[in-house]
């Protein structure tokens, strides 16, 4: 079974669910559909490819799996690596949400190759935004195009998410370069043959520099110099991983005979909060990963179950039915349709906002997207992670087995909720840092957002619509209650109950929030249907919908509980760890 792009899905969501402007309907419709194409015909068929053939290296040289350089080639000539960057210098100019569903497709077809263009787009960010017109100039025209990709160099092997512990030094040259030494791990396309240069982004520490995150720097180094000499530094190896096995992980090596040449990005010692624009941007990236890869796993275990043939389903004439017909396979299949168009939903919301940052809301949509972003990257990771899963479960013993390709998305997905920020880092950042933001009047703003998509319900009152209305607005309350006891918690003398209840209260955010997408999504089709629309689809979104409100959501309750409860398992974790 080959990967179908979701378009007209994606679509509806980005109308009805995230609110897409500045945009024609149908130069959407274009450029999902042509998005969608390179990524059935061109990436897909290379994804069993790159899985089985992974990277090579040798001699510090790193070969990517065949047909990988013809594709990249492809993309890149089609325009698609920049899509919104500023059209003046080789982008296409378009919204962050338009952006954010090609991403997902791109994923979804082969998430190893996606990997490349998705840094190269928060490279192109973080230039944009904190780099100096002479190096705009140099460089930020190529990164568009994704002639020269760009990477993210911050792990070292002593320090992993602390960028507290980082060693990696730059040092002056007298000629506003610096001469960057030290050693990064996990570098993501640090080293390959898609293209003749690979523009690094580093962070380091001046000497005299302030202790802590304080005290780092960020430095753009690439692999070729302006002159067209090789720069000092080298790949000095890959990871051999779970899975994503055609994404070369590197460990890149700084300043062997000397220093590497690089030019500092934004201002001497704030280069964690011009990282952060790059890392905010990889963050969504991630998260929309995630969406693709539930995508994907979705579609082939629909169609398994479709063929598949084993036992007899009540009220069945024949011998055999196909599995999708018994109770529990398709409670397996809706919990992961379900979950994917909840994750799409968040993320495409999360993308909205970044959009509308731009406009009249300003700093309003700017928090907004600051406070989604966590949700965003760690639920729709950690859904990706359980509707994989699911995957195999549905495909049985041959799901277990490598030819059906369902285990291939359970191992890529593994590393989705690691990278770019643990999910329980990110779990930490919503409670700590993005709860509080405006006094919590970001997380009220969207909590009262919410309740207008219930309210929308109780007003329609479709028969079909069963008990959405009640347990989405049991949900709500329950993230309300959950969102006052944070912010409680966080000004108290107790402050770890506040962490330690940061993951449950981020999943309970992400369903509830999620409630409310599939909510919008279900009465757009009800009025769809009630103006003489006939598309099935209507119909199909109501059921999920409402699948998802009677199935899924009332979870919210228990998470509410784990939350309340707090901090009171710390007291004794040390006791109970220790045996």
């Amino acid at each position: 079974m080959s990967y179908r792009a979701p378009v007209s899905d994606m679509l509806f969501a980005l109308r009805h669910v995230s609110g897409l402007e500045g945009v024609d309907p149908d130069d959407a419709q274009a450029i999902l559909t042509e998005a969608g194409r390179i990524a059935a015909d061109v990436l897909a068929p290379l994804n069993r490819v790159g899985d089985q053939h992974g990277t090579r290296f040798e001699d510090g040289r790193v070969t990517t799996p065949p047909g990988w350089r013809e594709a990249y080639t492809t993309f890149t000539a089609g325009g698609w690596n920049g899509l919104s960057a500023d059209a003046d210098h080789g982008g296409q100019g378009l919204p962050k949400a338009i952006e954010a569903a090609c991403t997902e497709m791109w994923s979804a077809a082969n998430l190893s190759f996606g990997l490349c263009p998705l840094l190269t787009q928060g490279g192109i960010e973080a230039v944009a935004a904190h780099g100096s017109d002479e190096l705009k100039a140099r460089y930020f025209e190529k990164l568009v195009t994704g002639e020269w990709p760009a990477t993210m160099n911050l792990t070292e092997p002593q320090a992993g998410s602390d960028l507290a512990l980082l060693r990696t030094r730059a040092e002056p040259a007298g000629d506003g370069s610096y001469r960057i030494t030290g050693s990064k791990i996990y570098i993501t396309y640090g080293e390959h043959d898609l293209a003749e240069n690979i523009v690094h982004l580093v962070l380091a520490r001046l000497k005299d520099a302030p202790a802590g995150t304080r005290g780092i720097s960020l430095f753009l180094v690439p692999k070729v110099l302006p002159d067209g000499s090789l720069n000092d530094l080298r790949c000095s190896g890959i990871e051999h991983k779970l899975g994503i096995h055609a994404s070369p992980t590197c460990s890149m090596a700084f300043g062997d005979n000397g220093g590497a040449t690089g030019w500092l990005i934004g201002e001497a010692n704030k280069g964690l909060a011009c990282m952060f624009t790059m890392m905010n941007a990889a963050r969504l990236g991630v998260g929309v990963q995630g969406v693709g890869v539930a995508e994907a796993a979705t579609q082939k275990a629909l169609a398994y179950a479709a063929e598949r043939r084993q036992g007899k389903a009540i009220g069945a004439a024949e011998a055999t039915s196909p599995i999708i017909a018994h109770p529990d396979v398709q409670r397996m299949l809706l919990t992961m349709k379900a979950y994917t168009a909840v994750s799409r939903g968040i993320c495409l919301l999360t993308a909205a906002a970044l959009d509308a940052a731009h406009g009249p809301e300003g700093r309003a949509a700017h928090d907004r997207a600051s406070l989604l972003t966590p949700i965003a990257k760690a639920f729709s990771t950690d859904i990706a992670n359980e509707v994989a899963s699911l995957g195999v479960q549905v495909h049985g013993g041959m799901g277990f087995v490598e030819e059906t390709g369902a285990a291939q998305f359970m191992r890529d997905a593994r590393i989705l909720g690691i990278y770019e920020g643990t999910n329980g880092i990110q779990a930490i950042d919503l409670t700590a840092r993005k709860l509080p933001l405006n006094g919590g009047a970001t997380a009220r703003s969207q909590i009262a957002w919410m309740r207008r998509a219930a309210e929308g319900l109780l007003k329609n009152a479709d028969p079909a619509f069963g008990q959405m209305a009640p347990r989405l607005r049991a949900a709500i309350e329950s993230l309300d209650r959950a969102t006052s006891h944070q912010l409680a918690a966080l000004g108290s003398n107790r402050p770890e109950a506040a962490l330690a209840g940061a993951a449950p209260y981020l999943r309970l955010f992400g369903l509830a929030l999620g409630g409310a997408c599939h909510a919008r999504a279900a009465l757009a089709s009800a009025a769809a249907l009630k103006g003489g629309e006939t598309d099935p689809a209507h119909r199909a979104r109501i059921a999920l919908a409402r699948f998802y409100a009677e199935n899924l959501l009332p979870a919210v309750s228990g998470l509410e509980e784990a939350v309340l409860a707090g901090g009171a398992f710390t007291e004794d974790a040390a006791l109970a760890l220790a045996v």
